[in-house]
């Protein structure tokens, strides 16, 4: 057993504070990375301090991994030490069903298996994510990254950069495609970013004014103030698609009317409560809305070679282990832009 440090939620109503646990030894097909530095994904925080139901304590989050391989066993080809690497949302799926065998295992009929909060298939014993000193993982789910992008600022492509890119690609969007992103946060961010860059005429809706400025410099065309109805109504029918990254509870046919004729809303914000559905609004302009979870394995290292081709990364603020639960504190204020790593360093 490999024996590794980590900071972990014991429970609910407690900060995190250091933890300690063992490892699996490294198998055939395994990889076993140094990690360097992890994202803080909202989810992280919501299953840290119990507000999903389904945690499993002590917790030891994390699942934007980014590291530097140590060893590998005998089997696995695409990995040596010495490479830097990276661990997404997924650790193992079955394998076998049709999903998988398309390598979209983020739909695997059986569930995929999370980096942290899942029992791990054989067994063992719940899995536990990147707010630790190493890690050790199957190296099909295991990516190559470029050493030419800033390795703290590619950990947030683990979860915010394919979970906003995999629904953008589905949905086809490329030149002369009209998307409003909807909401700009760690996916928003990453949302316009990726529109921009695949040649889209991206528009930021935002009910933040100040969001503007920020939302030019990421790459958006226009800003549109959500809080403005006047504003609103003139744009409605404007967009082929809607890229809905808000996780506060919102009106969807506020964002649905903006869509013309065939028009997408794709879903990847949250909310707290089920929404409430007009079915007017969907069905005026044959609108749709679709769901979209993380990404498969091929999509997601797809995804990774074309943010070292285009130099996109998110953009982000370090900081050391110690100070996680402040940062917790912070994102639910929306004080961040856009996405906390951890040194990992610090641990």
């Amino acid at each position: 057993m490999i024996a590794t440090k980590a900071y972990a939620a014991y429970q609910a109503d407690q900060p995190l504070r250091p933890f300690e646990f063992n490892r699996r030894e490294v198998g055939p097909h395994d990889v076993h990375l140094e990690i360097r530095y992890c994202g803080v994904c909202h989810s992280d925080l919501h299953r840290a301090r119990g507000e999903w139901d389904g945690t499993h304590f002590p917790l030891v989050p994390g699942h934007e991994i980014v590291g530097t391989v140590k060893s590998v066993g005998p089997a696995v080809t695409k990995f040596k030490p010495g490479n830097l690497a990276a661990i997404g949302v997924i650790v193992d799926s079955c394998r076998s069903c049709p999903s998988c065998r398309q390598h979209q295992e983020n739909y695997c009929d059986e569930g995929p298996t999370g980096t942290y909060n899942v029992m791990a298939r054989d067994g063992s014993g719940y899995t536990r994510g990147g707010y630790s000193s190493q890690i050790v993982t199957d190296e099909r789910f295991v990516y190559h990254i470029s050493s030419r992008l800033d390795q703290s600022a590619v950990a947030p492509l683990l979860c915010a950069g394919i979970t906003t890119y995999s629904p953008l690609k589905y949905a086809g969007v490329g030149k002369d495609t009209r998307v409003g992103v909807a909401g700009l946060g760690g996916l928003g961010h990453m949302g316009v970013k990726f529109a921009a860059a695949f040649g889209a005429e991206v528009t930021l809706i935002s009910h933040t004014p100040s969001k503007e400025t920020d939302g030019k410099r990421l790459g958006a065309h226009h800003f549109l103030l959500s809080s403005d109805q006047a504003q609103m109504k003139k744009h409605n029918g404007q967009f082929d698609v809607i890229l809905n990254c808000i996780s506060a509870q919102h009106d969807y046919k506020k964002y649905l009317d903006l869509l013309g004729v065939n028009g997408k809303m794709l879903v990847v914000g949250l909310p707290p409560e089920f929404p409430v559905l007009d079915p007017f609004a969907l069905i005026k302009n044959r609108r749709s809305i679709i769901g979209s979870m993380i990404g498969g394995t091929e999509e997601t290292q797809e995804m990774l070679d074309f943010c070292a081709e285009k130099n996109i990364v998110s953009d982000v603020e370090m900081i050391p282990i110690q100070k996680i639960d402040k940062a917790y504190d912070r994102m639910v204020k929306g004080d961040v832009r856009y996405r906390f790593v951890i040194d990992m360093a610090s641990l």
